[in-house]
């Protein structure tokens, strides 16, 4: 059974493996909890049998008008089965009062956003892979 949390207390590194398919360079399991710990929110799905968190998504924000959305993502064998949707919409409740709720994807992606009310906007960035070494 799958289930949302947004207390990641209980989250240990050990049940993030698996994650950033296709990054040329993966952020360790330390790295990837204290993000998670470290955002305005952040919410996981958890396998109970498998005791693995098997998706996450996670938000920054100012608190007061603008927030954004860095990092969704769903083990690659979860796929398909709305958790992604699932995720977002918990991590976008309550977020009506902010001027803005950003998020950078690939074009292919655009369409799954726009169902969950986002639209397409252009972007610019600033990458250092180097820091996800260590």
């Amino acid at each position: 059974m799958i289930h949302y949390v947004d207390d990641l207390s209980h989250v240990r590194e050990d049940m993030l493996r698996g994650f950033f398919v296709g990054w040329p360079q993966r952020p360790s399991p330390r790295q990837h909890l204290a993000v998670l710990r470290g955002s305005y929110r952040s919410v996981v799905a958890i396998d109970d049998g498998a005791e693995r968190v098997v998706g996450f998504v996670n938000m920054l924000s100012d608190g007061v008008l603008t927030a954004f959305v860095p990092w969704l993502e769903v083990l690659p064998e979860y796929q398909g089965r709305g958790i992604g949707g699932e995720l977002m919409r918990r991590v976008l409740e309550g977020t009506e009062r902010f001027y803005s709720v950003d998020l950078v994807c690939d074009a292919e992606l655009v369409p799954y956003y726009a169902r969950l009310g986002m639209r397409a906007a252009s972007s610019a960035l600033l990458r250092h892979p180097a820091a996800l070494e260590g």
